[in-house]
């Protein structure tokens, strides 16, 4: 038996799917033009399926940081941060996004996945419960059975559901909670209010991944727990710097007196090459800037209101009834139609991100557009223009 026998159904699904130039999964950009376009199958095409939120990929600031970096120090550390791999400069961003969080500790881990692979699998152990949102990321999925916790499904975004779990958990138990401020694929925010109040009553520590709402969440852009009152709820926050901040990376704050000892017990963080000098001090810039973003955050939510509205109103089924967050999904009836759709979308010169299962639950078929602070309104009304001529070549009715 070859060993890749078992995803024969990945490749057959795969084969399934009627493309018929392009595939969204294999999908090479040619030339970043800027934050907001680039060339993709020889034709420019606007990008709106990034996740570069507050557009800091273009950053003079970031650019500048990153190249002083690059030419003074080098490429790479080459050893982990427990060896040779801390820089004075991966001390000095772990500072500033505590500071920036409010938060008395930081670490800074070499991916988003990794933070949160870490951050759970070092917390909640072979006796300890994790209790998680059905809809949650591979990421924390992955920390929890590296962890070898006992994991503990509650319905997406239920608070009922949620509480009548914990009920059924020993009153004794290591149990910790976690959730996203806002989930990646539908872009639907988290009633973490109520949430972290019901946890914090059954004993659980918290831990928020709060990846697709730093930059533009709340009055210092920190995320949904800064946005809905409730930071002082959170145990662990976890972040990227894929998204807003527009580079590679991710962390954890917390304010735990016993924090640092995680250097030492994290497995992902301990066995992992650091983050190249170039990375660290762009990111370090691009989140200092976040203080001085607010008509970027402003035009953000301007745009994602903008798309939600003209897409709505030209009849397409939306994920969420409002605009909650930059990410804003269409609904398709199945996986066919999504697939003509993604790949004449393309053909008008719109790249957003096709999103099926598994990467979304079962039945869910979706266009997923992510919106950049960069983005000018006459591109908004392009999207959406483009949205609208793509549903009529495709016979697909709208309501």
């Amino acid at each position: 038996m070859d060993l890749l026998d078992k995803f024969d159904h990945i490749v057959q699904q795969r084969a399934s799917l009627p493309f018929e130039n392009i595939d969204p999964f294999t999908v090479v950009i040619e030339e970043i033009l800027s934050e907001t376009e680039a060339v993709i199958g020889g034709r420019k095409t606007i990008l709106a399926g990034t996740n570069n939120y507050m557009g800091m990929t273009f950053n003079e600031d970031a650019l500048n940081a990153a190249k002083h970096a690059l030419e003074t120090q080098g490429t790479g550390t080459t050893g982990s941060r427990v060896l040779n791999g801390t820089y004075s400069g991966h001390k000095n961003l772990e500072k500033t996004i505590a500071e920036f969080y409010d938060q008395a500790h930081c670490m800074v881990f070499s991916t988003g996945y990794q933070a949160n692979l870490g951050m759970i699998s070092t917390l909640a152990g072979k006796d300890d419960f994790v209790i998680i949102d059905a809809d949650s990321h591979a990421s924390i999925y992955d920390g929890c059975a590296l962890g070898n916790a006992s994991t503990v499904r509650f319905k997406h975004n239920n608070i009922d559901h949620m509480e009548r779990r914990l009920k059924r958990l020993p009153e004794d138990a290591g149990k910790l909670l976690v959730v996203e401020g806002i989930y990646s694929m539908i872009g639907d925010t988290a009633p973490l209010k109520e949430m972290l109040a019901i946890a914090k009553n059954y004993g659980c520590t918290t831990l928020v991944d709060e990846a697709h709402s730093m930059g533009y969440c709340g009055e210092h852009g920190r995320g949904i727990a800064e946005q809905q009152g409730v930071e002082h709820l959170v145990d662990y926050t976890v972040g990227t710097f894929s998204k807003s901040v527009g580079t590679v990376g991710g962390f954890c704050v917390s304010n735990n007196p016993k924090f640092d000892i995680l250097r030492y017990a994290c497995r992902p963080y301990v066995f992992t090459a650091s983050l190249p000098p170039s990375v660290i001090a762009g990111a370090m810039e691009a989140v200092r800037s976040f203080s001085r973003s607010g008509n970027r955050m402003a035009h953000l939510w301007g745009n994602a209101n903008r798309l939600h509205g003209g897409l709505k109103n030209a009849g397409f089924n939306l994920a969420t009834e409002s605009a909650e967050s930059p990410i804003i999904a269409v609904n398709l009836p199945d996986m066919m139609v999504a697939t003509h759709f993604w790949e004449q979308l393309m053909l008008e010169g719109v790249y957003v991100n096709m999103a099926v299962p598994p990467a979304t639950p079962v039945g869910i078929n979706l266009m997923r557009v992510s919106i950049c602070a960069q983005h000018t309104s006459e591109q908004i009304d392009q999207i959406i223009e483009r949205f609208i001529r793509t549903a009529k070549k495709i016979g697909l009715e709208l309501n």
